[in-house]
């Protein structure tokens, strides 16, 4: 557990998630889901029991290249932040991960915060070696994070995403751990 001081002068902590958070985190998933275009998942569409997200916690902590990070400001979940590794010994050392951010915790730096922990996280296992994640082509801010944070264009999948009728290329951004 970590507690990081936003731009508005606001504490908030970052730790790893638990079992118990399932809930919660069930409960700030369907938030979130209906306040981005940007996510694979829309509005009513995360579909998990609160066991399967308890399972799915606990796995994160079973295996030394996965990594489970929660942002809570008051009691509330407002991020959330998912990364897992290879589950062979061949790629093991390479992972992708996925972020969300409640809105109105945008531009706080909340996702600044949970990447960099994610980045000393994986230097810290010496394990991973490699961070991937795939963006929408049109998400202009967060392609720029990812820029400042060391992350480089690595290709493009056309038509990944297809939202209320139109299809969206995607991006596929990486670094490496050295």
């Amino acid at each position: 557990m970590k507690k990081y001081k936003l731009r508005n002068g606001k504490v908030v902590v970052i730790r790893e998630g638990k079992r118990e958070d399932a809930k919660a985190v069930i409960t700030y998933m369907e938030k979130v889901s209906g306040e981005s275009d940007y996510l694979t998942f829309g509005d009513g569409e995360f579909n998990t029991t609160v066991e399967e997200e308890a399972i799915f916690i606990e796995d994160s902590k079973k295996y030394r290249n996965a990594l489970f990070l929660i942002a809570v400001w008051e009691g509330e979940i407002i991020g959330c932040l998912t990364f897992s590794g290879g589950n062979r010994k061949r790629i093991e050392h390479y992972g992708e991960f996925g972020i969300t951010v409640l809105r109105k915790y945008w531009g706080f730096g909340i996702g600044k915060i949970l990447i960099n922990y994610l980045i000393n996280w994986a230097r810290e296992t010496g394990i991973i070696k490699k961070i991937n994640l795939k963006v929408r082509a049109d998400n202009i801010k967060a392609i720029k994070l990812y820029k400042r944070l060391g992350f480089i264009m690595e290709g493009a999948i056309s038509r990944f995403f297809y939202h209320n009728g139109i299809f969206y290329d995607i991006y596929i951004m990486g670094i490496e751990i050295d």
